[in-house]
């Protein structure tokens, strides 16, 4: 069974998308339209921008997401996934390629995602760091015992967890994790907490635009990055979304779900092959590709 994964925030890199807008009449309308629903040229960015242009905010995940969408509208009759998943923001990619949201209710909540998402981290000193060589269980049991917030937020693969809270409690975390055995654990330079309770202004920003916009069902089901589990009624879908913003991204739960439901083949849709690395160390057997375009279909 093909399942088509979707990448999230730091997979992004200077001229991304320019191959799909110089090749594609299709991907060129699609950018274009991208530019007037957000009321900027994201396109410039993306084509010309220096990877700390890229770095901010409003225009990182949009673009990831654009890139990913734009690129799998593009595979035509070749996109017939029989399961989607995405990786935080990857997960917008993956819901507006398997039919659930359109493309313009796609965009539109991932830039206010973004915005939401900025302006929750302004709120307060807030961080995250990559912990790598501990079993899961010790890392949170660490994070529980660590005095201020601080959680797990990403199960990337086993052995690669990332924590998220305080600035001060992360700190505090990182140094008995290094007590406790791991390899490393090294503060990331991101501009906030994601996935911790530090997102709740952005949560109920988020929830709003999300109770208020279509979703139809999907084509094939989802793995959401919340319970790790295949879902197809739109209700669920939303809910799940919602709560994505302050719960951890159970990456690793995801694609072992998937196996188990019959997927052999993971394809990237979208900038980067971080994911198809990640699907390695969680099951070596498993077979990765990246989506490709070829401009002649």
């Amino acid at each position: 069974m093909k399942a088509y994964i979707f990448p999230g925030q730091g997979a992004q890199f200077s001229g991304m998308g320019l191959d799909l807008y110089e090749n594609s009449p299709l991907a060129q309308g699609l950018f274009e339209q991208a530019n007037d629903i957000l009321g900027f040229n994201i396109t410039d960015t993306m084509f010309e921008g220096t990877a700390e242009d890229l770095k901010e905010t409003k225009v990182t995940q949009p673009a990831i997401f654009l890139h990913s969408v734009i690129l799998a509208k593009t595979l035509g009759d070749s996109f017939k996934p029989d399961m989607v998943a995405g990786h935080s923001l990857g997960e917008f990619s993956a819901l507006v390629a398997n039919g659930a949201l359109n493309f313009e209710d796609g965009l539109k909540l991932v830039s206010q995602r973004a915005l939401a998402m900025q302006k929750a981290c302004e709120l307060q000193p807030s961080t995250m760091a990559a912990v790598l060589g501990l079993e899961d269980d010790i890392v949170e049991k660490i994070c529980a015992l660590t005095e201020g917030i601080v959680v797990a937020a990403n199960y990337n693969c086993p052995g690669q967890l990332v924590i998220s809270g305080e600035v001060e409690a992360i700190n505090k975390a990182c140094e008995a994790l290094k007590e406790e055995g791991a390899r490393r654990a090294l503060v990331l330079p991101v501009g906030g907490a994601f996935h911790s309770p530090l997102m709740e202004p952005a949560r109920e920003e988020l929830a709003a635009a999300i109770e208020n916009t279509t979703f139809s069902k999907p084509n094939c089901p989802i793995y959401q990055n919340v319970t790790a589990n295949a879902v197809l009624d739109e209700t669920a879908i939303k809910a799940n979304l919602i709560s994505q913003l302050t719960a951890p991204v159970r990456w690793t739960q995801s694609v072992q779900q998937m196996i188990a439901d019959g997927a052999t083949l993971f394809t990237e849709v979208g900038p980067g092959k971080v994911l198809q690395g990640l699907v390695k160390k969680i099951n070596r057997a498993s077979e990765t590709a990246s989506a490709t375009f070829e401009s002649n279909s």
